[in-house]
C-alpha cells in the first residue's frame, strides 16, 4: 500500500525492473509505503479475494476518517495493491512486487482505491461487488421468490415440497442460486433473506391448513448455519409460527453437516427446543461433509437426505451405490426417514426402491415451480 504522492516515473521504472529476488524491505524505502500481510484467507481464490477486498475497503475507510472533517483537515488518502499467493508456490518478494504493480494501477485510476494484481480477478471482484449491492436491495424490490419442488412416496403421491430460493434480477434475469447463495452467506445477507424465506414458508403452511388436500404436506426450508446460530433463532421461528398460524409439525428445517462442526452441544439444544414444538429436521447433503457420524445418535433428526451427487451415478458407480445403500441402512437403524434427491430416471427410482428408499425428489417427478404450478403437478403426479 502507498499513500498519495508516491515515487516519480524514474523510481517507478526502477521498481518495475527490479529483480523478483530483491528483498522487499530494501525496495520499499519510501516513508509512505507499507506492506500488510493477511494470513488464513482460505484456499478458495474467490473467497480469499473477497476477504482481502473487504480488508482493503475497511482500511481505506479508516484512513479517510483520519483526515477529519473541518476546514483544517488534511487530505489523507491511500492506494492499495492486492496480490494473493500460496506459501508453497510463490516467494514473498514476488508477491510484494505484484502488489506494488497493482498499487500503481490503483494510483493511475485516481487513487483512494484498491486493485488486484490479477486483472481477471479484479474484474471478477468488481462484478461481485455490483452483484452484492444488487442483492442488498433484492428483497425490497420483490426480486426474490420461492419456487417449490414436489417430494413423493413410492406410489407417486405427494408428501411435501421443498422451498427453493430464486432471484429474478430486473436486468440480468434469473441468477443461479449457486452464484448468489454463497454471496449472501459471505456478506451476511443470508440472515434477513433467511428470515423472509421462513416467514413466507410459514404463511404458505397456514394457508394449507384450510385445504384438506394439502394440509398433510410438509414444507422443507433450507436453513444456513449463520441463520441457525443466531442467538434469537428459536424465538424467531416461534414468532413466525404463532403469527402465521402454521402447523409446526408440517415445517421441516433442512440443515447441513457443517452446522455441527462449531458447537455441537449448542446446536443440539436449539434443535431440541424447536423439536419440542413439533418442528422436524432433515439432514441435507448427507455424506458429502467431513464430520463424524457420532453426532447423529444425539440429534433430534427426522430425515436423512441422500445427496444428488450420489444418486446421479449410482447405476454406473459401485462406490456411489455402496454409499447410498449405507445411508439407507443407517437411516433404518436410527429410525429415520430417508429421501433421495436428484432422481431423474425411472431406473434410478426403481433401484432406490429395490434397496429400501421410499421417498423421492427430482426432475422425474417435478421441477421447481411457483407454488400453484407445483401443487398442480403434485395433484397429477
Amino acid at each position: 500500500m502507498e499513500g498519495r504522492g508516491g515515487p516519480d516515473p524514474a523510481t517507478t521504472r526502477r521498481i518495475r525492473q527490479a529483480e523478483i529476488g530483491t528483498p522487499w524491505n530494501d525496495r520499499l524505502r519510501g516513508g509512505d509505503q507499507f506492506v500488510l500481510l493477511s494470513r488464513h484467507l482460505g484456499s478458495d481464490p474467490q473467497s480469499a479475494a473477497l476477504k482481502a477486498q473487504r480488508a482493503a475497503d475497511a482500511l481505506l475507510l479508516q484512513i479517510r476518517a483520519c483526515s477529519g472533517s473541518n476546514q483544517k483537515a488534511l487530505p489523507i488518502s491511500a492506494s492499495i495493491g492486492i496480490a494473493l499467493f500460496h506459501q508453497s508456490t510463490q516467494e514473498s518478494a514476488q508477491s510484494v512486487h505484484q502488489a506494488e504493480l497493482a498499487m500503481y494501477e490503483a494510483k493511475r485510476q485516481g487513487g483512494n482505491t484498491s486493485r488486484f494484481f490479477d486483472t481477471s480477478m479484479q474484474a471478477a471482484m468488481v462484478e461481485r461487488t455490483r452483484l452484492e449491492a444488487d442483492l442488498y436491495h433484492a428483497l425490497e424490490r420483490g426480486e426474490l421468490v420461492l419456487h417449490y419442488q414436489a417430494q413423493v412416496n413410492e406410489t407417486g403421491d405427494p408428501i411435501g415440497v421443498e422451498s427453493l430460493l430464486r432471484w429474478q434480477h430486473a436486468e440480468r434475469g434469473m441468477i443461479s442460486p449457486g452464484v448468489f447463495i454463497p454471496l449472501a452467506e459471505e456478506s451476511g445477507l443470508i440472515i434477513p433473506i433467511g428470515h423472509w424465506v421462513l416467514e413466507t414458508a410459514c404463511r404458505q403452511l397456514a394457508e394449507w391448513r384450510h385445504r384438506p388436500e394439502l394440509q398433510t404436506l410438509t414444507l422443507s426450508v433450507n436453513v444456513s448455519p449463520a441463520q441457525f446460530n443466531q442467538p434469537g433463532f428459536v424465538d424467531e421461528v416461534c414468532q413466525l409460527l404463532n403469527e402465521s398460524g402454521a402447523d409446526p409439525t408440517r415445517l421441516l428445517l433442512e440443515v447441513t453437516e457443517g452446522l455441527f462442526l462449531h458447537d455441537p452441544k449448542a446446536t443440539r439444544l436449539v434443535m431440541e427446543r424447536l423439536n419440542s414444538l413439533g418442528v422436524q429436521f432433515s439432514l441435507d447433503d448427507f455424506g458429502t461433509g467431513y464430520s463424524s457420524l457420532g453426532y447423529l445418535k444425539g440429534l433430534p433428526l427426522d430425515e436423512l437426505k441422500i445427496d444428488q451427487s450420489f444418486v446421479r451415478d449410482l447405476l454406473e458407480s459401485p462406490a456411489d451405490a455402496a454409499i447410498v445403500m449405507t445411508i439407507i441402512a443407517l437411516a433404518e437403524k436410527l429410525n429415520l426417514s430417508v429421501i433421495a434427491e436428484g432422481v431423474e430416471t425411472v431406473e434410478q427410482r426403481d433401484w432406490l426402491m429395490a434397496h429400501g428408499c421410499r421417498r423421492f425428489q427430482g426432475y422425474l417427478f417435478a421441477r421447481p415451480q411457483p407454488i400453484e404450478s407445483a401443487l398442480m403437478t403434485e395433484r397429477h403426479a
